[in-house]
């Protein structure tokens, strides 16, 4: 292919619950030359997030929703292959909020250069970029785990669940993870060090969850909402404090749901629940990297991607997350270096 004609998935129209194949089309176009402190991009692993779903409701947020027609947008590691800037020359690997596009035009202020030699490139995306970031400042900063704790994690064997259990034993918590399958705990228990992985699938869920918890919950880390949630919320110890990152669970109902009335739960614990987004601490991500990186290098971290090939294959990758296909960072290869 012409480098300069460029595949594009863009949004065809709003989800009404799980979004299809049809939510997604396909375009290509041409690309003109990138102008003045531009450069021109070739994909190279395009990340797939949850949040990403609520992006397709036109309804306020915390970041404006995609426009209908418009090419879908998220973390994108590519390849500088035409330059027209003074900071970025051919053959740098770059990462950004960037299209769903094999090839695009972009302005230097909105890339960040990456260093191949600090770690694999596709820890941008993962362990080393936003999920890890969002781990790092919600458990950190709103969690505070303390020696002897015990943090729950839901959505334990994601991007960000994965982190978050690593860091809280890192702090020297007891760390609980929830997660859906067999293998999934396993993993939790024998390659992450969770003390404990409890199924939400299994029908004594809340009964394993509470002999996983016979101290109750001390910080609870909300990746998903729902049912899950709720089972937890019961636990919760005087003075927990409960991160709420994602909600999953409910990012593909057609009608609102209702589960417990949280604040009696909250006011007898006198317990902190607070929202974030990741953004929040924008002015503070290199510190989050330098100890991520750090931990990476000394082998108190690890991490695991579930990484599939092909362009075509972005769609059934998103969908993938809504039906637990991935253990760790969801992330679809486009195509190799050129370099």
């Amino acid at each position: 292919m012409n480098e300069r004609t460029s595949k594009q998935i863009r949004l065809a129209k709003r989800p009404v619950g799980m979004p299809g194949h049809e939510t997604f089309e396909w375009t290509e176009s041409q690309l003109n030359e990138p102008e003045s402190g531009e450069v021109l991009l070739k994909a190279l692993y395009i990340s797939v997030d949850p949040y990403m779903r609520g992006r397709m409701n036109d309804q306020k947020s915390y970041v404006e929703p995609y426009a209908v027609g418009e090419v879908i947008t998220g973390g994108v590691i590519a390849e500088v292959v035409t330059s027209n800037s003074t900071e970025f020359q051919i053959g740098d690997l770059v990462i950004g909020n960037l299209g769903w596009a094999t090839y695009q035009t972009a302005s230097e202020e909105s890339l960040r250069k990456i260093d191949p030699q600090q770690a694999p490139v596709t820890t941008h995306l993962g362990v080393l970029g936003m999920p890890g970031i969002t781990a790092y400042f919600g458990l950190l900063d709103i969690g505070k785990p303390e020696l002897g704790e015990t943090v729950v994690v839901s959505g334990a064997a994601g991007a960000v669940g994965t982190v978050v259990g690593q860091i809280a034993k890192i702090a020297g918590a007891r760390v609980v993870g929830i997660a859906g399958s067999d293998e999934k705990m396993a993993y939790l228990k024998d390659e992450l060090g969770f003390d404990e992985a409890v199924n939400y699938k299994s029908e004594s869920f809340k009964q394993q969850l509470k002999e996983a918890c016979k101290d109750g919950v001390d910080v609870y880390y909300d990746n998903v909402g729902g049912e899950v949630s709720d089972a937890v919320l019961r636990l919760i110890n005087k003075g927990a404090r409960i991160p709420v990152c994602g909600q999953i669970a409910l990012y593909n109902l057609e009608k609102s749901d209702l589960g417990i009335r949280v604040q009696p739960n909250l006011l007898i614990n006198s317990a902190l629940m607070k929202g974030f987004i990741v953004s929040d601490y924008g002015a503070y991500f290199e510190d989050a990297v330098k100890d991520l990186a750090k931990w990476l290098q000394e082998g108190k971290l690890s991490y695991r991607e579930t990484i599939v090939e092909g362009f075509e294959n972005i769609p059934d990758a998103f969908l993938g997350l809504f039906t637990g296909e991935n253990i760790g960072k969801y992330i679809v290869k486009v195509a190799e270096p050129s370099q």
